[in-house]
């Protein structure tokens, strides 16, 4: 992909040089939060929540001299390009409904960070997003991981998954992700589950719609095989393969996200039609 001619908003929060800190209770966002910040666990997200509750209140932190690599200048500057993209896209987009996209913004942290509701986020969790303060966590050595631990490769993996957590502020911004959220209260785990997965196959399905408009609204520049790093990067990151890379086996009432033969069809269907509103995964037979 070309993306260097593409537009920087700088829409983003370097949290690098900040250090200190313990993890933080669970801020009482709700089940939905849990289960985007362990993006890719592939666990109980109860336990995930119990881990939350059972910690200490965090120290303030303290900032430190940064102190960045050309690597790191270099992924920066990608980050800004797509999430700078995914603003002009979705800004038109909203607007041709007669609606405001409100810009979200992506925090840059190494390790783990304070966010401003929604606990403390560390890098082992993946990128997630925060409703609370309406922020994108991304700890850059997950493009490594991307490559490494998932077989991701290639600059759209990254991308796919900046735009998959914006898919998740437009749920946010559309008042899906509180009433996921509501559900949470009245449901079991099981149960709670399939909602779950609708919700992230449908963030899945947002980013290919992104994908769709990106020669035509922007400066960055994508072919179809750039499309296939992303259908394989949604792929790396279904449930099952997850789970067994993991422990060998794939139980599948534990699944949260969908699998990967599920995260692969809602962004190709995204990215085939370009209709935001082509996406309600929570009325689709096939996963009730």
């Amino acid at each position: 992909m070309k993306w260097q001619k593409g537009r920087r908003s700088g829409n983003i929060e370097d949290r690098r040089g900040m250090s200190g800190g313990k993890k933080v209770a669970f801020g009482g966002i709700g089940g939905v939060v849990i289960l985007l910040i362990a993006y890719f666990m592939g666990g109980d997200p109860s336990q995930i929540l119990n881990q939350f509750e059972q910690q200490q209140s965090g120290q303030l932190t303290e900032q430190q001299e940064i102190i960045s690599t050309p690597e790191e200048d270099r992924l920066i500057e990608f980050a800004d390009a797509i999430l700078t993209s995914t603003e002009d896209i979705w800004t038109k987009l909203f607007s041709e409904q007669n609606l405001n996209y409100p810009l979200t913004t992506l925090a840059i942290y190494r390790g783990g960070t304070e966010t401003e509701g929604c606990g403390f986020g560390k890098a082992q969790y993946g990128p997630f997003y925060c409703p609370a303060d309406q922020k994108i966590y991304l700890d850059l050595t997950f493009n490594q991981e991307l490559k490494d631990n998932f077989g991701a490769k290639g600059e759209f993996a990254l991308a796919y998954v900046i735009a998959h957590e914006v898919g998740h502020h437009i749920q946010n911004v559309l008042g899906i992700l509180n009433k996921t959220n509501e559900l949470r209260q009245r449901m079991s785990e099981r149960e709670y589950n399939k909602i779950s997965i609708m919700t992230e196959l449908q963030a899945d399905y947002y980013a290919g719609v992104w994908a769709h408009y990106l020669n035509e609204y922007t400066e960055i520049e994508i072919d179809y095989n750039d499309i296939l790093d992303g259908m394989q990067a949604a792929e790396a990151v279904g449930d099952d393969m997850i789970q067994r890379r993991a422990q060998g086996h794939a139980n599948p009432e534990t699944f949260t996200h969908g699998t990967s033969a599920q995260r692969v069809y809602w962004f190709k269907k995204g990215y085939d039609s370009g209709d935001m509103k082509a996406g309600d995964t929570f009325n689709e037979p096939s996963l009730q």
